[in-house]
This record gives structure tokens, C-alpha cells and sequence, in this order.
């Protein structure tokens, strides 16, 4: 591998052996992610992974896929590229384990201006962080250099993940009915969403990131950019021992465009806005910027990074799963009839 070299190609921009060098740093991250399923090392053309079926009567395979958006800049600004692979790697797998499914594996995809084999180090350590929480094997992914299409310090992160569920315990929200009970899962932030909003209320390019809030417990820049919760393993221990009706990943578009997602017609979650554990990033960024307080519930998370609908009389017992868990759970509305999916009261 390290023979390869093309004078041509690295006055043209593009340097691959700093790709090798980075292949090289990188690998000790992505060990710490493998599982009993991997097959192949990095490097190859495809990432190799045989799941493991036993128990399973009609496995399906669920796909995700996202990037961390411009919450980068931040992190770029900051210079600190640590922990945005692990908002890369939750934006996906909070996605597939809304169905019930079980995140098998992970492969990240980076372009960047010039190729700096520490920062795409960092970068990936960061994946590898957010798939040994979400349980998941980082089997591959890719470098791509791009002179002259981004600048040199620029890069955007993405990835995709692939999960499996048994047909017959999908979470499709048929069983859904009046009297569920809407239970909170806290989250970490503004997690990964909503970020070209924040980057204006508080002008980030001038903005001093290293002011300390009393309110935050830390610095603007930091709260910024604190990674985004991975629900997996908790909501994957609710889903086995209670009577789960309906999972949502609260991401852009807030409560209003992600809680309904996952109630049918002729249901209504209704949600007492007095039980939300407002997050103080919330009401700062609010306060900032004069945005309405509809405005913040339909792009931000506001404190709730995952819903969970459940059986009423599984409700106690659901909340205990996942605090046991590590979760701050809790119950924030009810399911009852209507024509409008969601009503925040």
C-alpha cells in the first residue's frame, strides 16, 4: 500500500499517502468497535459482517442514513474534532432502533479539503466512540480529498448504519391505542439538528465560544458542541421488557414534525409542555435569538431526545428499564383521540 505514489495526482491536490497514514492512525480506533459478526479488516473493497439469525423466524434488515450537518463548523472553528463522529453515528442508529432494530454495523464517509491524517484520526475516533455505545461494528467507510471543491480545513462527516429486527417484533405503532403513556428519554443538547439556526442567533464566526455560562455549567462552545445521546442499547432493553407501541427520534423538525411519525390516524399524543425538562441551551438560544416558542418546538429537541409510547400498565416499569439504564426517564403526556398526531398543551 505504502508504494503507491502519483506525483501528478499530488500536484493536482490530492496526497494518498497521507490517506495511507491516516488508514494506519485510524485502526486502532476501529478494533475497539468490532464484534463477534466482523468478517473482514478495513481496507478492502467492502466491509464484510455475517449476523448472527438464531431466534429469528423472519430477520429484516433496517437501513439509516445522515451526516452531522453544519454543526461542524463549530467543531472546525473550535478545532476540536473528537466527538462530531459520534453525533454522525447517532443520527443513524437513533433512527433504526425506532423500529426495534438492532444497529449491526456502521461505515463512515468523510470529504475534506486537504487530507490531514490526525484530524481524520480524530474524526474517527469519534465514530468508533459512538458505535462501541450503540453496539455496532465500524466495518469500512471512505476518505475523499477535494482541492478546489472545499477548502482546505473544510470536511463533512456522514455515515450510514445497517440494523436487523425480527419481522414480528417491528415497532409499528399498530398497536397503538388511547391511553398509552408518552414517556421522555432526557437529551445531551441540541444533539445534531437545527445548527445553521444556532449558528446565526449567536453569529458564530465571531462569536467567543470560550464564555462561560452559569447557566450552561460550561462554555458556549462546549454546550454547542456536546455530542448527541445514542438511545440504543437502553430503548433495545425497554422494547424487551415492555410493552413498547411507538418510538420517536426527536430530530430537525422538533416534536411537531418527529413525535407524530410514529402515531397512526385517529390518535393524538398529547404532550404537557409544563413535564419537559427544558435543557438551559434551549432558553438561552431562545432568549438570544426572539425565536417563538412554537418555533423552538418544531426544530429543537428541547431537552427530549427520544420518545417512547407505551401500555399505561407498563409505564412504571418501562421508566425503570431505562433509568436503570443510565436514562433520565420520564412521563410527558398521553395518547388520546383526535385528528391532529400531536397537541402540545
Amino acid at each position: 500500500m505504502g508504494v503507491s505514489h502519483s506525483a501528478s495526482y499530488a500536484a493536482a491536490g490530492v496526497n494518498i499517502e497521507a490517506g495511507y497514514e491516516g488508514v494506519k492512525l485510524m485502526k486502532k480506533h476501529v478494533e475497539r468497535t468490532f464484534t463477534r459478526g466482523v468478517v473482514s479488516d478495513i481496507g478492502g473493497f467492502g466491509g464484510l459482517f455475517m449476523p448472527d439469525l438464531s431466534g429469528m423466524t423472519e430477520p429484516v434488515l433496517v437501513s439509516g442514513t445522515d451526516g452531522v450537518g453544519t454543526k461542524q463548523r463549530i467543531a472546525q472553528i473550535m478545532d476540536k474534532h473528537d466527538t462530531v463522529g459520534i453525533d454522525c453515528v447517532a443520527m443513524c442508529v437513533n433512527d433504526v432502533v425506532c423500529c426495534g432494530a438492532k444497529p449491526l454495523f456502521f461505515l463512515d464517509y468523510i470529504a475534506i479539503g486537504k487530507n490531514d491524517p490526525h484530524k481524520i484520526e480524530k474524526l474517527v475516533a469519534g465514530v468508533a466512540e459512538g458505535c462501541v455505545q450503540a453496539g455496532c461494528a465500524l466495518i469500512g467507510g471512505e476518505t475523499a480529498e477535494h482541492p478546489g471543491v472545499m477548502a482546505a480545513d473544510d470536511y463533512d462527516l456522514a455515515g450510514f448504519t445497517v440494523g436487523i429486527v425480527d419481522k414480528s417484533k417491528i415497532i409499528d405503532n399498530k398497536l397503538m391505542k388511547k391511553g398509552d403513556v408518552v414517556i421522555a428519554l432526557g437529551s445531551s443538547g441540541i444533539h445534531s439538528n437545527g445548527y445553521s439556526l444556532v449558528r446565526k442567533v449567536f453569529d458564530i464566526e465571531s462569536a467567543d465560544l470560550d464564555k462561560y455560562y452559569e447557566e450552561l455549567g460550561g462554555t458556549l462552545g462546549e454546550a454547542l458542541l456536546k455530542p448527541t445521546r445514542i438511545y440504543v442499547k437502553q430503548v433495545l432493553k425497554a422494547v424487551d421488557g415492555c410493552a413498547v407501541h411507538g418510538i420517536s427520534h426527536i430530530t430537525g423538525g422538533g416534536f411537531y414534525e418527529n413525535i407524530p411519525r410514529s402515531v397512526p390516524d385517529g390518535l393524538t399524543a398529547r404532550i404537557e409542555k409544563s413535564k419537559i425538562k427544558i435543557l438551559p441551551i434551549f432558553e438561552l438560544l431562545q432568549k438570544t435569538g426572539g425565536i417563538p416558542e412554537r418555533d423552538m418546538f418544531n426544530t429543537y429537541n428541547m431537552g427530549v431526545g427520544m420518545s417512547v409510547i407505551v401500555d399505561s400498565a407498563d409505564a412504571d416499569k418501562c421508566i425503570d428499564i431505562l433509568k436503570a439504564e443510565g436514562e433520565d426517564a420520564y412521563v410527558i403526556g398521553e395518547i388520546t383521540e383526535g385528528s391532529e398526531k400531536i397537541e402540545i398543551v
